[in-house]
């Protein structure tokens, strides 16, 4: 029998669950599959979607949510729970930050290979590899990464507003049109652009609730996955110290080095843990082909609400535009840098800048857009920033 502290967490945590306002994500899952894996940064939603999905069904009386840190797991397994919750019928098994379980993905595959009836959906930091798990379950589980929210979703959580999903080839063509509710949407974009990204800022006390997300990602997170001691974890976070100064920054291994005190052949390692953990992003070269890992050109921030943390008012709002512009943009399409203006997507180049924001940068490029900040309304090869975030 299901230990009965368990299903009172889950109750309580269904209970609380709101239902007003879904993620991106939400219906891009396949959640008919027998294995599905959700992974993003901390703080962006993976836990409340879940929960989401457990309450849109008719019936989660078949249904088992547990958190991977629960206390009873000190002394019993999941493959122990997943055995027992089968034998009472069960068919949807969730567990909640698998990454706090040790030999999380080892048992993982054993309850997938044993219960073939049994669904299993689960979540986990943005660094989980699992390829790299004690057991392979690329084989096994289809994986899901999710972002921060778009300023689309923003406008829906935060102020009600519902604005249109718009498509990349719509925003540069102007086949668009804002509703009666965002006809003057550049208040709500600053607004966003402050601290907007993370969902659980609408409850409150925002800036201490990132300091802990901050301090957990470098020191607790990543350390676990790369097998780091203490004293590697607080390079970690005097390297994001330092890119928040500078960013968007040139990367220079050595420079790095000398200023963390680190072999520069470890500064690239620590560079992707911290992109991985969703703390920065790296923009780099097409040598890598699509999706792959070409020379990196800049590094940035992860977004425009944790450069609001990390750097307040000292951020440059030119800098806070191109990160913007990048970090939105990368959730439904490859941004490469381009060796004319600030970004390249397919055979299109992007030079990001105010409303004052010349056409010098595109003048030889046959597919060029400046997007301006401080527009409402584009024209040609003029198009809005904050069309950005509306395509998720």
């Amino acid at each position: 029998m299901i230990d009965t502290s368990l299903i009172a967490f889950m109750e309580e945590r269904l209970r609380v669950t709101p239902l007003g306002f879904r993620r991106y994500m939400f219906d891009r899952i396949n959640w008919s599959n027998r294995m599905v894996g959700l992974t993003g940064p901390r703080g962006v939603g993976k836990s409340t979607m879940m929960l989401q999905y457990m309450l849109s069904q008719p019936s989660h009386k078949e249904m088992l949510y547990v958190a991977a840190d629960h206390t009873w797991f000190a002394s019993h397994s999941l493959v122990e729970l997943a055995d027992e919750f089968v034998k009472e019928g069960g068919e949807w098994l969730c567990i909640d930050e698998a990454h706090r379980y040790e030999g999380w993905s080892r048992e993982l595959k054993q309850i997938y290979d044993g219960h073939p009836s049994l669904k299993i959906a689960f979540t986990g930091s943005s660094v989980l590899d699992i390829n790299k798990g004690e057991a392979d379950l690329s084989r096994r589980a289809v994986m899901y990464h999710m972002q921060g929210l778009s300023f689309r979703e923003y406008l829906k959580l935060f102020e009600g507003i519902d604005a249109p999903e718009l498509s990349f080839a719509q925003i540069l063509s102007g086949e668009w049109s804002m509703p009666d509710t965002l006809l003057h949407p550049l208040p709500y974009f600053r607004r966003y652009l402050a601290d907007g990204y993370y969902p659980f800022a609408i409850e409150g006390d925002f800036v201490r609730r990132m300091q802990q997300i901050i301090s957990l990602t470098v020191e607790t997170d990543i350390p676990m996955y790369a097998d780091m001691k203490a004293s590697t974890a607080r390079k970690l976070k005097q390297l994001l110290s330092v890119i928040s100064r500078s960013a968007p920054y040139k990367p220079s291994a050595e420079n790095l080095a000398e200023e963390i005190k680190v072999s520069k052949n470890n500064v690239s390692d620590y560079l992707l843990w911290l992109e991985k953990a969703g703390m920065i992003g790296q923009l780099r070269d097409d040598t890598g082909g699509m999706r792959g890992l070409g020379k990196v050109e800049k590094v940035y921030l992860d977004n425009p609400t944790l450069m609001n943390v990390l750097v307040g008012e000292a951020a440059d709002l030119g800098n806070i535009r191109e990160t913007f512009f990048y970090n939105q943009m990368r959730v439904t399409h490859d941004v490469l840098s381009s060796r004319i203006t600030d970004f390249r997507i397919g055979d299109a180049v992007f030079e990001v800048g105010g409303k004052n924001k010349s056409r010098k940068q595109i003048k030889d490029a046959p597919n060029g857009y400046v997007v301006k900040d401080d527009i409402e309304y584009g024209s040609g090869n003029i198009v809005p920033l904050f069309l950005f975030g509306l395509t998720y």
